[in-house]
């Protein structure tokens, strides 16, 4: 089963489960999950292939959906689920095809799309490290610099280096291999009739209102709500509005 990081303990509301996106971890989402713990109970996935959770070669959302699914099933009774980017795409699979384990959705700054990007020259950045040559954080940050495009994305990624062991706590073999998966949405039938929140970044991309079709033949109780200011990293950039914003929607 996945890694866990639990927050708080049960309590009468319904617990949530957050998952994160591409290259991140549990971790990465300690603060929020540990502000939104005071009134629900909170658990953080390490996605596969992340963290610390198993390392497989397949990396589609079929996969991830079965994951979260055995997470939930592990715990009492349907969660809310909040899923950012390539979590969120896990997140929506999940709900569509086993809606019976989620009992409201939030979906961060993605849509149920294939999207025509790369994120390769990250996984080519960190593998082009030198980790014999790393003794401490800043020693792979020095070599990250300059060939990644977004300096805020260095400490991100070095939140994933395992400094002792030498070695990134990310299967980049595959998730290298998969990337068109990833990138993409499955063919998926049905539709989630919960409650479902779209939260996007007002400066993010990622969400348009072309996009508002697709979302409503699978989602359609879907609503919308933007974080100004912020991009695709909402969470990050606004992290006090991303959690007001949850925490009024839930509550």
């Amino acid at each position: 089963m996945l890694n866990l990081i639990e927050h708080g303990t049960p309590t009468e509301r319904p617990g949530l489960v957050i998952v994160h996106g591409l290259y991140g971890s549990a971790r990465n989402w300690g603060v929020i999950a540990k502000r939104l713990s005071d009134s629900r109970h909170v658990v953080a996935v390490d996605m596969r292939n992340h963290g610390s959770s198993p390392w497989f070669e397949t990396h589609s959302y079929q996969d991830m959906a079965g994951d979260l699914a055995e997470v939930i099933e592990s715990l009492t009774g349907p969660y809310d689920v909040l899923g950012h980017s390539m979590g969120g795409k896990a997140a929506m699979v999940l709900a569509v095809t086993q809606p019976a384990l989620v009992n409201r959705l939030i979906v961060a700054d993605i849509a149920p799309i294939a999207y025509g990007h790369s994120q390769m020259q990250y996984i080519e950045a960190m593998k082009s490290v030198d980790l014999t040559r790393v003794e401490r954080r800043s020693d792979a940050a020095t070599q990250l610099q300059g060939r990644v495009d977004n300096p805020a994305l260095v400490p991100f990624f070095l939140q994933a280096l395992d400094v002792a062991e030498k070695r990134w706590l990310l299967n980049l073999d595959t998730l290298a291999r998969e990337m068109p998966k990833i990138l993409g949405f499955p063919d998926i039938s049905g539709a989630y009739e919960g409650k479902v929140m779209f939260l996007t970044g007002a400066e993010s991309p990622y969400v348009t209102r072309e996009h508002r079709d697709r979302i409503k033949a699978l989602f359609p109780a879907a609503q919308f709500a933007k974080i100004p200011g912020a991009g695709h990293w909402l969470h990050a950039e606004k992290p006090r509005e991303f959690e007001a914003a949850v925490r009024t929607w839930l509550g």
